[in-house]
């Protein structure tokens, strides 16, 4: 098993339609959030497939996948070492995979590579470790796609009933530039409010006046019309 079957897999489940369209929904124009990023054309349902396939690929070789150029060998590296986060017995099997994870997060570069491996490996671990200082270091790195892992590794916390790092991180981001930081502080708004709607109108009636408009949309997704028309107001 290594990375160049794996690629070469990734190649025949390229589709030219998609490797057309992927540039532009990704965002990879001059000065645009995913500049330079290069498409192979795969679907997420085929890499999930690959993944399950090489779930066993060594580290070294999934490391090898993330320094790929390719969006799809990226993510589908992540699908692996999430699969093998949660096939991992013991507390030190998660510590290895986590800290992989760490030292390559520079290649975690886009939303969705976040999105499918932060609340599937960071956000578990650290609440196996009750240690949530990690979520601070990186919501102060100044770095778009750390800020967002910071957010998005709180969902495995939310599901546990746990929201004080979430409303923290969220009112910390409350004056962020970035429409991608609005959208991932919404969401997971709207997550605690599925849990605890009384905990996220709290929320909402101290920082409303603040958040960005894509932010409280997100977060009131799931409250009847009438209640998402007076937030808004």
């Amino acid at each position: 098993m290594n990375c160049k079957v794996v690629q070469e897999e990734l190649e025949s489940a390229a589709r030219a339609d998609k490797a057309a369209f992927f540039p532009r929904f990704f965002k990879t124009g001059p000065g645009q959030y995913g500049e330079g990023d290069q498409f192979l054309g795969v679907v997420v349902p085929e890499q999930r497939k690959i993944a399950k396939r090489y779930r066993e690929l060594p580290l070294v070789e999934v490391a090898r996948l993330l320094a790929s150029d390719y969006h799809e060998c990226r993510l589908t590296a992540l699908l692996i070492l999430v699969e093998a986060y949660e096939r991992a017995r013991t507390l030190g099997e998660r510590a290895v995979l986590c800290d992989f994870y760490l030292e390559h997060l520079d290649r975690v570069n886009n939303w969705d590579l976040v999105d499918s491996s932060a609340p599937k490996i960071l956000g578990p671990y650290l609440w196996e470790l009750q240690d949530f200082s990690r979520l601070y270091e990186l919501a102060s790195s100044g770095h778009l796609w750390r800020e967002r892992v910071a957010v998005l590794a709180t969902f495995a916390h939310i599901r546990k009933g746990h929201f004080r790092d979430t409303l923290a991180l969220c009112e910390g981001f409350l004056e962020h530039p970035h429409d991608l930081i609005h959208k991932a502080t919404g969401w997971a708004l709207r997550e605690v409010g599925k849990k605890c709607p009384d905990t996220l109108r709290d929320f909402l009636q101290k920082w409303k006046a603040r958040m960005p408009r894509t932010m409280l949309r997100y977060a009131i997704e799931h409250f009847a019309a009438e209640e998402r028309q007076r937030w808004m107001h």
